[in-house]
C-alpha cells in the first residue's frame, strides 16, 4: 500500500470530522489537496467561480446542518478572496474550516510571486489561524483547528504550503478523537439563585430573544407562561422564537415592528436570552437587566447588567422555570399584546391597498406572495439591504423554515452563495435566494455554479435598479443620493443564456404565475421582478442624531412599512386580553 502524503492525510481527517464537501477554486498550490479529494469517495470538491462564494457557501452549510463545513483557496489572491465570507461565518458562529494553501515553504518571507501571510491575515476572523511548516505538525494542527471551529462555533484557518502538502505524511502520527459537537452548558447555582430572586421580585418581566434560543422554543414558551412575560426578538431570533408564540410582541431594531421596544422599556426586569443584539440605542438604561448567554464574551458588552448568567438558554431555563413563583397578574402582558396588535394595525394598511395594480411592483407585495407560495420547510437566504426588510416583515417562521443572511456581518452579495451551500445539504428541500439586484450582480458569476451542478435554487430577484438601503442611509443623513443607481440587464434573459429557467415580471398580475412556474421547475430558476425603488417610506421627522447604516438616533425612530401575516398572528394572541 502506497504511503499517504500530507494532503491525503488532511482530507482523511476532514472526512472523519464529518465534512462532506470542500468548496473552492482550484490552483497550483492546492493541487495535491484537490487530487486527494478526487481520490476519496467520501468527500466532494465543489468548484465555484469565486472563493468568496466558497466561504459563504460553507458558512451557510454549517448554519443549516450545525456541523463542520469547509472551503479552500489557493495561495495569495485565491485564499484572500475567502476573507469576506469567513468574516461572515465567524460572526454568525458557524463552524467552518478554511484551507489557505500557501507558496512553497522555502520561499516564505522572500517576496515570492503571490506571497501573502494567510496565518496572519485571517487572525481577526477566526478562533485559530496557523501555518503548517512541517509534515510532522499533521495531524495535530488540523485536529486542533477542527476543535476550535466546532467547540467555539466559528472559523479556523489552516495555511498549508503546496510543497508540504505533497510530502509523505509521517508514520504512526498521533491521532486523537475529534470533537464534532458542542456540550450543553449549565449556569452555576449562585447565578440561578440570584436570577430566581430577581424574577420573583419583579412585577413586569420582558424576554428579548436572539439566535441563542435555537432549540429552546418550548422552554422559552413555558417560562413566559409561568411569569406572564411578553417575548420580543432580534432579527436572528425571529426564526426560532416567533412561531407558535402567544406572547409575541415583535422585533426590535432598525427593521423592528410591533411593541418589542415598549415591552423592553416598560418592564422592571428585562431578560436577554441568547442575544448579542448590537443596537444599544434600543435597549433601556433604567430597568434591571439580566443576560443569559453561552458565550461569556457576549455578557454585558451591549448594556449594563445587573446579572450575567453564563449558560445556554435551554439548560438555564430548565433549571430556572421549576424554581420561580408562578405569576397570576397578566396586566402587563395583555397591555403589550394589545399595543403590538394596534401597532401592526397602523402599518399593515400601507402596502395592502391596490397593490395588485401598482406598477412598478411593491416589493412588499412580492415578499407577501413569496411567503404564501414557498414550502413550509423552505430555506430562505437573504441579501443584505432592503431584502432584510422584506424577509424580516413578510417571511413567516413556523419552526421548519430557515432564514439565514449576513445578519451580523452585513455583507452584500451573500444570498446566492449561501443558497448554494444550503442546497447542497439537501437537493430536495426548497431553497429560495431573496436577492437584490446590487448583491446579485456583485457575485453573479456563481449563478453558473447553480447550472453546473443543476442545483434547484430559486433566485427571486428584487430588481429596483438601485442600492436601496444605501440610498435610504444617505437620505436619513440629509444627503442627496449619489452613486446608487444600477443600469441592469434583463436578468431573466441572462439566466436563460446560462441554461437556467428565467422569467421577468413587470406587472403584478403576472407575479404569482411566475413564482409558481419557477418553484415547479426542477432545476435552477431566476425570477427577475421589477420593483418600486421608492417603496420604503421615510419617517416624517428625521432626528439630527440619526446616522447612517444600522446605528440609531436617540429618537428610536424605526422604518415604517407593512408586516405581512404578523397582524393576523398578533390578533390571534389577543384572545385572553380583556375587551373594553
Amino acid at each position: 500500500m502506497a504511503k499517504q502524503n500530507v494532503a491525503e492525510q488532511f482530507v482523511d481527517i476532514l472526512v472523519k470530522a464529518g465534512v462532506k464537501r470542500l468548496y473552492g477554486v482550484v490552483g497550483d498550490s492546492l493541487n495535491p489537496v484537490v487530487d486527494a479529494v478526487r481520490r476519496n469517495a467520501a468527500i466532494d470538491w465543489v468548484h465555484v467561480r469565486h472563493e468568496e462564494t466558497a466561504a459563504f457557501a460553507a458558512g451557510a452549510e454549517a448554519q443549516i446542518t450545525g456541523k463542520l463545513a469547509a472551503c479552500a483557496g489557493s495561495c495569495g489572491p485565491g485564499n484572500l478572496h475567502l476573507i469576506n465570507g469567513l468574516y461572515d461565518a465567524h460572526r454568525s458562529m458557524a463552524p467552518v474550516l478554511a484551507l489557505a494553501s500557501h507558496i512553497p515553504s522555502s520561499e516564505i518571507g522572500l517576496g515570492f510571486f503571490q506571497e501573502t501571510h494567510p496565518d496572519r491575515l485571517f487572525q481577526e476572523c477566526s478562533h485559530y489561524s496557523e501555518l503548517i511548516s512541517s509534515p510532522k505538525q499533521m495531524p495535530r494542527l488540523l485536529q486542533t483547528a477542527i476543535q476550535n471551529a466546532v467547540g467555539r462555533s466559528g472559523v479556523s484557518v489552516v495555511s498549508l504550503p503546496g510543497d508540504i502538502a505533497d510530502q509523505p505524511a509521517p508514520e504512526k502520527s498521533a491521532e486523537t478523537a475529534l470533537v464534532t459537537s458542542r456540550p450543553s452548558v449549565r449556569p452555576g447555582d449562585a447565578e440561578i439563585d440570584k436570577l430566581v430572586e430577581m424574577i420573583d421580585a419583579a412585577d413586569r418581566i420582558t424576554l428579548f430573544c436572539g439566535s441563542g434560543t435555537a432549540g429552546a422554543h418550548a422552554e422559552v414558551m413555558e417560562f413566559a407562561e409561568k411569569v406572564k412575560s411578553p417575548v420580543g426578538h432580534a432579527l436572528r431570533g425571529k426564526e426560532w422564537i416567533q412561531y407558535d408564540n402567544p406572547f409575541d410582541v415583535g422585533m426590535s431594531g432598525l427593521l423592528g415592528y410591533g411593541a418589542a421596544y415598549e415591552a423592553t422599556h416598560e418592564c422592571d426586569l428585562l431578560i436577554l436570552l441568547g442575544t448579542d443584539f448590537p443596537y444599544n440605542a434600543f435597549l433601556p438604561d433604567d430597568v434591571q437587566i439580566a443576560q443569559v448567554d453561552v458565550r461569556p464574551e457576549h455578557l454585558g458588552r451591549r448594556s449594563k447588567l445587573d446579572l450575567a448568567v453564563w449558560g445556554d438558554v435551554k439548560e438555564t431555563l430548565r433549571c430556572l422555570t421549576p424554581r420561580v413563583q408562578e405569576k397570576t397578574n397578566r396586566r402587563f402582558l395583555d397591555k403589550m399584546l394589545k399595543k403590538h396588535a394596534d401597532a401592526l394595525e397602523g402599518v399593515v394598511k400601507a402596502y395592502t391597498r391596490k397593490v395588485e395594480k401598482h406598477v412598478p411592483i411593491h416589493p412588499e407585495y412580492v415578499a407577501s406572495v413569496l411567503d404564501e407560495l414557498a414550502d413550509d420547510d423552505a430555506v430562505f437566504t437573504v441579501d443584505t439591504g432592503m431584502c432584510n426588510v422584506w424577509a424580516a416583515r413578510y417571511i413567516s417562521p413556523n419552526g421548519r423554515r430557515r432564514v439565514i443572511g449576513s445578519f451580523s456581518h452585513g455583507s452584500m452579495a451573500n444570498a446566492l452563495p449561501m443558497a448554494i451551500g444550503a442546497q447542497f445539504t439537501d437537493r430536495k428541500r426548497q431553497v429560495v435566494s431573496m436577492s437584490g439586484d446590487g448583491g446579485f450582480s456583485m457575485l453573479m458569476g456563481d449563478f453558473l455554479t447553480l447550472v453546473q451542478y443543476d442545483l434547484p435554487v430559486k433566485v427571486v430577484l428584487f430588481n429596483n435598479s438601485s442600492l436601496g438601503m444605501v440610498e435610504l442611509e444617505m437620505l436619513v443623513a440629509g444627503l442627496p443620493s449619489y452613486g446608487t443607481t444600477n443600469k441592469n440587464p434583463d436578468f431573466a434573459a441572462v439566466a436563460r443564456a446560462c441554461g437556467a429557467h428565467g422569467v421577468r415580471v413587470e406587472n403584478p398580475k403576472d407575479l404569482t404565475g411566475a413564482l409558481k412556474s419557477a418553484f415547479k421547475h426542477k432545476g435552477p430558476a431566476l425570477v427577475d421582478i421589477v420593483t418600486d425603488p421608492n417603496a420604503l417610506s421615510i419617517p416624517p421627522k428625521i432626528s439630527a442624531e440619526m446616522v447612517t447604516g444600522f446605528a440609531l438616533s436617540a429618537s428610536k425612530i424605526v422604518l415604517d412599512g407593512g408586516v405581512g401575516r404578523m397582524l393576523q398572528m398578533a390578533r390571534s394572541n389577543l384572545r385572553n386580553v380583556p375587551r373594553p
